[in-house]
């Protein structure tokens, strides 16, 4: 079968999250059809999967301006732009609506099993650029389909590949065995059945993001509560507690994100929850009444818990991609371009400028990876950076070079804090400038703990 001319096909669009419908809506309007494949059944299936917890952006740093201009003919109506929505609020009040205006151009039940160059795997060089890309989908029922691009841009996120308790990379030994009271996402304590598994137990955090510091306030809540009495929460970190350990506080230009770091650090010196550091954990064994027991790399055996709830961070699923010529850094399967920008290993605080189309191209042209998968594996991403990006990638496809390359976006500050990678360097001197890690140690740290001071 001939492949069809490229300039006749659509941009596919791989998800129908936060970063792909803005991706959708500004290539609409540049005048190109887009085809959003999304594998889950609605508009943010992956958001709605934290429906319970609240972002720390506000309305108006959610909400994509070209998308805005979709929705407003439709009568739509804006929320209060200083307001924080939930995930569930966002897909609910944004996300469904503005794939409903998108209406066919938005495929629900498709996942994208493979993309290559038609009739070129990826060793083949002839005439490689002048070929569409060829991308395979699974339907819901089953039906599998071909489709031809001109270009593709892969906005599915990492929600669905999230890391491992095992301090590694690979998940810890016996971790898969114990996956009963093993969970990867912040458990919603709202939902009784969820509320009941945690409610007077011991639980193991273990992360040091944004993930962790809620899932820490919602159990130093459910503590206080009058069905919680005897919840305890045991925070391992894989670092030493420093003044960034809780984010920037009071001086985080996200206020929202500041508040949940101070209320993990809360849960802390109010005696809800235990710090337990430089803890890599290596194993999970099960003690005989059922309990876990964690065991680090360094020999320590943690006292029992009731549940693990593992938070270190996400990363991109690149498996379907595997036919198609992808620069990505070495160490976080980031675009190379992009990846000076956010390394945690050279950004331990700081920001993370404003990038597009130049940073996230690829050896092979016309694709690219945004929102939260252009990130690989490094943390702290916020939306209106995916918004940025698919901006200057829809005006480089419609052929604007000039504002592709034009930066429409100013970031508030401390967006990358306290990287991953730094967990094993020296401890920090003080001085004027700060510092942002700390010698790994064990600690304890209950009611009366002094004040964590600095930050990011």
């Amino acid at each position: 079968m001939n492949a069809p001319v490229t300039t006749d096909l659509p941009v596919v669009v791989i998800g129908a999250g936060p970063a792909g419908l803005a991706a959708a809506a500004h290539l609409v309007d540049r005048g190109l059809t887009p085809l959003v494949l999304e594998a889950g059944s609605v508009a943010g299936a992956a958001v709605r999967e934290w429906a319970h917890v609240r972002l720390f952006s506000a309305w108006g740093e959610v909400i994509d301006p070209a998308a805005e201009k979709l929705l407003a003919p439709t009568g739509w109506v804006k929320p209060d732009a200083a307001a924080y929505p939930s995930g569930g609020d966002w897909a609910e009040r944004y996300l469904q609506p503005l794939a409903d205006v998108l209406g066919e151009r938005v495929r629900f039940g498709a996942t994208v099993t493979g993309v290559s160059r038609s009739g070129r795997d990826r060793i083949v060089d002839a005439d490689r650029e002048d070929q569409p890309f060829v991308v395979h989908v699974t339907h819901a029922d089953g039906r599998e389909e071909r489709l031809f691009a001109r270009a593709v841009i892969d906005a599915s996120g990492t929600w669905t590949t999230p890391g491992p308790a095992g301090g590694s990379g690979l998940p810890a030994l016996g971790e898969r065995a114990a996956s009963d009271r093993i969970t990867y996402r912040a458990p919603d304590l709202e939902d009784p059945a969820v509320r009941a598994r945690y409610a007077g137990r011991r639980t193991a955090v273990i992360g040091s993001g944004a993930s962790a510091f809620t899932a820490l306030a919602h159990l130093s809540d459910l503590a206080r509560s009058d069905d919680g009495t005897g919840t305890k929460g045991v925070w391992i970190l894989r670092r030493g507690i420093s003044g960034s350990t809780f984010g920037g506080g009071e001086a985080d230009q996200l206020p929202a994100r500041g508040a949940l770091g101070l209320a993990a650090k809360a849960a802390v010196d109010e005696g809800h929850a235990d710090a337990v550091t430089g803890f890599r954990t290596d194993a999970v064994e099960r003690a005989g009444d059922g309990r876990l027991v964690l065991v680090g790399e360094d020999g320590r055996r943690l006292d029992p818990v009731d549940e693990v709830i593992v938070l270190t961070g996400f990363r991109p699923d690149l498996s379907f991609l595997s036919e198609l010529r992808l620069g990505l850094d070495e160490r976080l399967q980031a675009p190379v371009g992009l990846a000076p920008l956010i390394d945690p290993n050279q950004h331990s605080c700081g920001t993370v400028y404003p990038h597009g189309v130049n940073e996230l191209s690829h050896p092979e042209k016309d694709v690219y990876l945004v929102g939260m998968k252009s990130y690989g594996r490094a943390p702290t991403f916020l939306a209106m950076t995916g918004y940025e990006q698919v901006r200057s990638i829809a005006a480089a496809l419609a052929g604007d070079q000039e504002a592709a390359e034009r930066v429409e976006l100013t970031l508030p500050e401390t967006g990358v804090c306290g990287g991953a990678g730094l967990f094993d360097a020296p401890a920090a001197q003080d001085s004027d400038g700060g510092g942002c890690c700390a010698t790994p140690a064990t600690l304890q740290i209950g009611v009366g703990a002094p004040a964590q001071s600095g930050g990011c």
